[in-house]
């Protein structure tokens, strides 16, 4: 920061505009430790017919809502400004949580369905689109750094939400809980939003000294300029690719190392919560990474490395190669989160980056259903999970294959 400031004294407003980033999206992505509620919603609500199929599609709904407001939220965030838009995002995830309270108190799936999965995903996703369209626009020297911080944070808040509801919740019981957590939510989202604002017109990032060339931005292209460009579907479809894999063994993980290890469930719990903090940094080591030798690059290694260990997972039976192996897994995982925000706004800009990479963002909500429902199809025809995870090797396969044929355009759009 000392160097920024050197350079460029507005340079140091950048610092407090980051953390506020991350900080959101720790609180949203307590979205992913709903499985810590899950159990205990089933306990209570089994008699009055709730079934797993039914609690699980809150969870479905939540990150397809996820990706659909993140795809028409970003244009919001283009047009209307990043702090009305996170603002929104912070009321309504806050909103969602408390209406999942409510859903178990009155016994209502509809409620659960409307207000965790439909509303409290859309707060999500407007929210979650917000911090990367700003903060590559005030880190174009560090833009995989950067993107891969805010969404690390993301990883990260799963973690700390599964590690602190499995105390709470005997104390103060469901309801209680979310209502708690929807009222933090709401207080720390608004603050953190009201700091997310757009570098000055003309600003121009301090260059480090250690670079030995400055990046060019190729294009700054409007949305419908980048969906004229194979360069979009090709990200899109390996965002899918390496989203769909991943969610295919995080939806199962636990049961899956209960039957393959032999172990209860709170063994199976260590490793979600192992697995869980390597989803968190490996959005930060994989964006880091691509910064130095390049965004395709460093998707064509995860992608790759990824395939031989889909493949040898089910014949593993020893706990701590089992756990290590899903730790790289779920590390590759978050690192297509934490990469692609810098590959998109390489390949397309800036100035549309809302805009632009929220429909790409459309590939997660996607994912989310297929990839939960593709390994319980096929692992529920074949009773095996080893067919259901070379079926994920093959997707990743398919990833490396597109990512082959990127190239990055040459030469700027017009206006």
């Amino acid at each position: 920061m000392t160097a920024d400031a050197a350079a460029n004294p507005i340079a140091l407003k950048r610092w407090p505009v980051a953390v506020s980033g991350i900080l959101l999206q720790v609180f949203l992505g307590t979205v992913y430790a709903w499985s810590a509620f899950k159990k205990p919603l089933l306990v209570v609500h089994t008699p009055q017919g709730w079934t797993t199929t039914q609690v699980g599609l809150a969870f479905t709904l939540v990150i397809l809502f996820i990706g659909l407001s993140a795809a028409f939220g970003g244009k919001l965030v283009d047009k209307a400004g990043s702090r009305k838009v996170a603002t929104a995002g912070a009321i309504l995830f806050a909103l969602g949580t408390v209406c999942a309270g409510l859903a178990n108190h009155f016994n209502s799936l509809w409620l659960l369905w409307i207000g965790y999965g439909v509303i409290g995903g859309t707060g999500n996703g407007l929210a979650y689109i917000t911090p990367i369209a700003v903060l590559v626009r005030w880190f174009p020297d560090r833009r995989g750094m950067i993107t891969g911080l805010a969404v690390m944070g993301f990883g990260l808040g799963a973690a700390l939400m599964g590690f602190v509801v499995p105390m709470i919740l005997p104390v103060l019981g469901i309801t209680k809980t979310f209502m708690l957590s929807g009222g933090l939510f709401l207080v720390g989202m608004l603050i953190a939003a009201q700091q997310l604002n757009n570098p000055p017109t003309g600003w121009v990032a301090p260059t480090p000294k250690t670079s030995t060339k400055k990046p060019a931005e190729v294009l700054q292209c409007e949305l419908g300029a980048a969906l004229g460009m194979y360069q979009f579907y090709v990200l899109w479809a390996v965002m899918f690719f390496n989203i769909t894999a991943g969610l295919m063994l995080i939806s199962n993980l636990s049961p899956f190392a209960q039957q393959q290890l032999h172990i209860d469930p709170k063994a199976a719990g260590v490793i979600l919560l192992i697995t869980a903090l390597a989803n968190g940094f490996g959005r930060i080591v994989w964006a880091a990474l691509s910064d130095l030798i390049g965004r395709k690059p460093t998707f064509l290694i995860l992608l790759a490395t990824q395939i031989p260990l889909f493949i040898i997972l089910p014949h593993v039976t020893n706990f701590t190669l089992f756990t290590v192996i899903c730790s790289y897994i779920l590390l590759c995982y978050g690192g297509g989160f934490g990469s692609m925000p810098a590959f998109a706004a390489d390949t397309f800009g800036t100035r549309c980056m809302g805009e632009i990479y929220g429909k790409v963002l459309l590939a997660w909500g996607i994912a989310g259903i297929a990839g939960p429902t593709i390994m319980d199809m096929v692992q529920k025809s074949t009773n095996s999970y080893a067919v259901a995870l070379l079926t994920a090797a093959g997707l990743l396969g398919l990833g490396f294959l597109l990512t082959l044929t990127y190239r990055r355009p040459a030469a700027p759009t017009p206006a």
